[in-house]
């Protein structure tokens, strides 16, 4: 990449290996000063632009403590650029087409990779000399410097960490009504039969129940559809990998799938499945479980506790949520995904930032065990302590640490926090025991989450010509299959399939299988 010279500028060296603190071609400043550490007069601190948007937990501040204390460890100020939620991503689309992005900004890593060779985004590669921290990463990381490095070799994102090397994190869980099951006598279901009258036992016993519903979208993470193709069939969703093999496939392929539609439209006929899961919204689901209209879900684990807070603050004073272990039909392996190592979004850098060599020293020191603990956890007593070894939250932000946490400290803030895997570990140690129960039970499910694909342009076009459009038709037509209004036989099965390959079902998959194939080379 070619270089712009810096114009001749004061620096000093500060914590951590000198992140430039005096005022270059690059650095706006703010007209401040500061003492310096050998009590002479530092020089004026760097100041980067961020655009970042704002949250439903809290919109973005300037003066967060954590972003001073890390001035004072770096000599860089931020200038945030807070948005509406509902206009940010246009926004950065705008900015990326007239390449007028602000100095610092969170990106799909697809976005990285297309144009970061176009000079829009700052090519790390190049600094790594400057930049241990980030040499390490992608060091240690194969799997991030993949999504990092486009067509020209350069690393153009910091890809963001959604979960701990080897570890087992996992969002969600079957959770149930145990004060109900108690009072009526109901066990808790290890197999697909033990499910259905773990259900009828909840309808027969109180009429006006709802026994199961569930989330949307239906073939989200909470969804329906995801969960019970897991159950049936051993893929989670309509398209996926496989956990043993890493294939991707595809549902109906599989013989389960016919016993899949069955076993939900017995459910519904029944009424032993909501009757309106199709349309609920995210707020109908939710007062289900905690207006104790319905028995059963699968959720966030989270919740656990949290919704039955809800309910009983409510005037359900009994209300008491457990969590029941996966289950699947005979011949199917009984396992749910973990959390992705990495996130499809990463942290770039201007290629116009005018100061690289500071910018990149303190993204480097951001992404460093210092700067991510700052950004993920905050200040120590202030928002985490550490307890027998542990860093957890403090038990004053709750069962949902990150409303607090966002709102008032800027940690573990998307746009902003580099490292989700330390905030979610936190937020683990300080769990109840009745959520480490939970995972305990769990734990000897989950399986690591397929690795995220590097796409290319072309690939990232076929996905967007065809997978909505099928997903759509797919999920309307399972509908119809589970409500009743299409007969569940081997014609009209073969007519689904069918109907999925013209829609583009095999090339889909092709190009899933090629494309990790190349990414990973197979490994």
């Amino acid at each position: 990449m070619k270089k712009r010279s810096l114009a001749a500028a004061t620096a000093a060296s500060v914590l951590l290996g000198g992140i430039l603190a005096g005022c270059s071609e690059g650095g706006q400043t703010d007209g401040g000063s500061s003492a310096s550490p050998s009590g002479g007069e530092s020089p004026k601190p760097i100041t980067f632009t961020w655009m970042l948007a704002n949250r439903s937990e809290g919109p973005v501040k300037q003066d967060w403590e954590i972003f001073k204390e890390i001035e004072k460890k770096t000599g860089v100020k931020i200038e945030f650029q807070g948005v509406d939620a509902a206009g940010a991503t246009e926004k950065k689309n705008i900015m990326i087409a007239t390449n007028t992005v602000t100095d610092f900004l969170e990106i799909g890593n697809h976005e990285g990779r297309t144009y970061g060779p176009e000079n829009v985004f700052l090519n790390l590669k190049e600094y790594l000399d400057i930049a241990p921290n980030i040499k390490k990463f992608f060091d240690d990381n194969p799997e991030a410097k993949a999504l990092a490095t486009a067509s020209d070799g350069g690393y153009y994102t910091i890809p963001r960490v959604e979960s701990l090397p080897d570890s087992k994190g996992f969002d969600f869980a079957w959770l149930y009504r145990k004060d109900l099951a108690d009072k009526y006598g109901l066990k808790p279901p290890t197999t697909v039969d033990e499910f259905y009258q773990f259900l009828k036992g909840f309808k027969q016993n109180d009429p006006n129940l709802i026994p199961l519903t569930f989330n949307v979208p239906l073939v989200g993470k909470e969804g329906a559809y995801g969960n019970f193709s897991r159950m049936f069939t051993g893929i989670t969703g309509f398209i996926e990998q496989t956990p043993d093999d890493e294939q991707y496939t595809f549902a109906p392929y599989h013989k389960g799938f016919k016993d899949m539609l069955l076993f939900m439209n017995k459910l519904y006929a029944e009424k032993l499945l909501d009757t309106e899961y199709p349309l609920l919204t995210t707020d109908q689901f939710r007062a289900r479980i905690t207006g104790g209209k319905s028995a059963v879900t699968y959720t966030w684990k989270s919740n656990i506790e949290n919704y039955a807070k809800i309910a009983q603050s409510a005037g359900i004073k009994d209300m008491d949520l457990d969590a029941f272990p996966l289950i699947a039909a005979d011949g199917v392996k009984k396992y749910q995904f973990s959390r992705n190592k990495f996130g499809d979004v990463g942290l770039a850098i201007s290629a116009n930032v005018k100061d690289k060599k500071a910018a990149v020293k303190y993204l480097d020191f951001l992404i460093g065990e210092e700067g991510a603990t700052y950004l993920s956890l905050g200040i120590l007593d202030k928002s985490y302590k550490v307890v027998d070894g542990k860093k957890r939250y403090n038990e004053e932000f709750g069962f949902t640490p990150y409303t607090p946490l966002r709102r008032d400290y800027g940690v573990w803030y998307p746009g902003i926090a580099t490292n989700f895997g330390i905030a979610r570990e936190a937020w683990e140690n300080g769990l109840d025991e009745k959520s480490k129960a939970v995972n305990i039970a769990y734990e000897k499910f989950i399986v690591p989450a397929p690795k995220a694909i590097a796409k290319t342009t072309e690939e990232l076009e076929l996905e967007k010509s065809k997978r909505a459009n099928l997903d759509k038709y797919l999920e309307q037509r399972v509908t119809e299959f589970v409500v009743g209004k299409a007969p569940i036989n081997d014609q009209t099965l073969k007519d689904l399939i069918d109907q999925s390959k013209k829609l583009g079902v095999d090339e889909l998959l092709n190009m899933y299988n090629k494309a990790y194939k190349r990414t990973y080379g197979g490994n």
